[in-house]
């Protein structure tokens, strides 16, 4: 077992240094036009390239995304592709919270209403998968529709996802109620409101999930 482990894990290690040498070759060189994003692999040639180990697999394609933006200028990003890439590490660990992470806090908070859009838009078709354990990044995406898309009706819609949907013992009743919330709070309060709410209520572990948490009630004290 421990002999099959190894390999398993060295064929990974492999793979990975392989895609990054491949996806190394697609990167624009420094002060070259950025081309557009590759295709994302599908999703079952992935799971067999994981070998058995796809929670792991799903966090070196993060990675690979990572590095796939790295020198392209964020107009430049074909979102519908990004987002593509996003299912994939999803579909591979639908437990992560990786991809919901980064279309919240890093491709969902540029200044550019289209594609906000559809960062949003995508976190709330992969909320109603797992709305019990997704609800967090989609009241991150009704505050983002509120304040900074300027779109109550959107921010509102998102809020009733929530209510109706995220219905499991653990999700909080304010979380059901962010109606009000968003319609009448500053952005500040709100965002007061709803990580505060998840940092008390203990139903954040994730260290990443933390780390966001305090960042985004620290940007709202300024």
């Amino acid at each position: 077992m421990a002999d099959r482990a190894s390999f398993k894990l060295r064929m990974l290690v492999a793979a990975t240094l392989a895609a990054h040498v491949l996806y190394a070759a697609w990167l624009p060189a420094p002060g070259a036009r950025a081309e557009p994003l590759p295709s994302a692999p599908t999703t079952d040639w992935l799971r067999i390239a994981s070998l058995g180990e796809p929670e792991v697999a799903a966090r070196v394609l993060m990675l690979q995304v990572q590095t796939l933006d790295d020198g392209r200028r964020w107009r430049d990003l074909d979102y519908t592709a990004l987002a593509a890439w996003l299912d994939r590490a999803l579909d591979l660990d639908p437990r992560g919270q990786a991809p919901l992470l980064a279309a919240a806090d890093v491709y969902g908070a540029i200044h550019d209403p289209a594609r906000v859009r559809i960062m949003l838009e995508w976190i709330a078709r992969r909320f109603s998968e797992d709305p019990d354990r997704r609800w967090p990044w989609l009241a991150h995406a009704a505050l983002l529709a509120r304040h900074r898309l300027h779109d109550p009706e959107l921010a509102q819609r998102y809020a009733q996802a929530i209510h109706d949907q995220a219905t499991g013992p653990d999700v909080p009743p304010w979380a059901r109620e962010l109606a009000p919330l968003l319609a009448g709070a500053s952005e500040r309060d709100a965002v007061r409101a709803i990580a505060g709410g998840l940092l008390v209520s203990n139903q954040v572990h994730d260290t990443a999930q933390l780390r966001w948490l305090e960042r985004r009630l620290q940007r709202a004290e300024h």
